[in-house]
């Protein structure tokens, strides 16, 4: 099972919801995954389709509990290879389609004409568990988000670009900054941080997929400051390395064209002691040095010394 599947899962296990909060759900749900049909004599139909059988169930047994309206549950086999099957609610005339349409903000009338409601009505979200349980249905109906070990990307697919910028704006008034761009035709509002998605993840109440989510990201982030620090360190000792290399070319170089004693005492001494230990570093080579100096002062000299060789190398040339 997907990620996405485990988080829709879990949300539909979500229950003691109250008629409102049951009502702005379902009202997501439909709106991002329903459709419309009108059929002979005037007939209207609608019906929810899912590939998620937890949702189908959902949907069926809310209606039942909250509307009274007792659905018809379709099943079809998908021709495509090795998908699942899909289930289709579906909401017919005499089941009192029309007002549960107008009641879930799906239809409006205006003058005894009916129009499809393409934004989300305020008077289902006037409280923040309904707005959370409108943005679980939004999730349930049109969402998905990334295996997390992967990448850390949550949307919802829309079909209207009004209604987009208007679930946008309600997700973002949890403190979120939910974006929208258009794919084809759809719209999609998305969400591509990761603290950000377990915020929403616990807003429509996925919370052991929060965790689990929280325990990868953490998992991802210390494997990050660990690769930082390796290759912190890494750079660091190529650096040393390449300096001590380049330090007893120089040093070499004055002993072979006018020899180390023509070097002040403290440059041969330090000269001499970098020769004999190529390897250490500067503390460890200031520590042997009698009396000793300290790693600034040993990088001072040692740049006396480059800086001498420099010199030769530019009159040999």
């Amino acid at each position: 099972m997907s990620f996405s599947a485990k988080v829709k899962s879990e949300a539909c296990r979500i229950g003691e919801l109250t008629r409102d909060e049951a009502k702005a759900e379902l009202a997501a749900i439909m709106k991002v995954s329903g459709t419309l049909s009108l059929g002979s004599n005037k007939q209207l139909s609608f019906r929810v389709t899912t590939e998620n059988p937890s949702i189908a169930r959902r949907i069926f047994k809310m209606l039942k509990q909250y509307f009274n309206i007792h659905t018809k549950l379709l099943v079809k086999k998908n021709n495509s290879f090795k998908r699942n099957n899909i289930y289709m609610v579906v909401i017919t005339e005499d089941m009192g389609v029309r007002s549960l349409l107008k009641e879930v903000g799906v239809l409006k009338s205006s003058e005894g004409i009916l129009s499809l409601d393409y934004g989300i009505p305020g008077k289902l979200i006037e409280t923040e568990e309904n707005k959370k349980a409108y943005i679980r249905g939004a999730f349930l109906g049109g969402g998905s988000v990334s295996n997390p070990e992967k990448t850390y990307h949550l949307e919802f697919v829309t079909h209207n670009s009004e209604y987009a910028e208007q679930l946008s704006s309600l997700i973002n008034t949890f403190g979120l900054v939910s974006k929208v761009i258009q794919r084809k035709g759809s719209f999609i509002v998305y969400i591509k941080e990761g603290e950000q998605i377990i915020d929403l993840l616990n807003i429509i109440g996925a919370h052991t997929s929060l965790l689990e989510l929280e325990n990868v990201r953490i998992m991802k982030e210390m494997r990050n400051n660990v690769n930082r620090l390796v290759n912190c360190e890494t750079a660091n000792l190529s650096k040393t390395v390449n300096a001590a290399v380049r330090q007893v070319e120089s040093i070499k170089l004055i002993q072979k064209e006018i020899g180390l004693q023509r070097l002040p005492k403290n440059l041969r001494e330090i000269a001499e002691v970098r020769l004999a230990y190529p390897d250490e570093s500067l503390k460890e080579l200031g520590e042997l040095l009698n009396p000793p100096v300290g790693k600034s002062g040993v990088n001072h000299r040692l740049r006396k010394i480059e800086k001498i060789a420099e010199e030769l190398r530019k009159e040999g040339r």
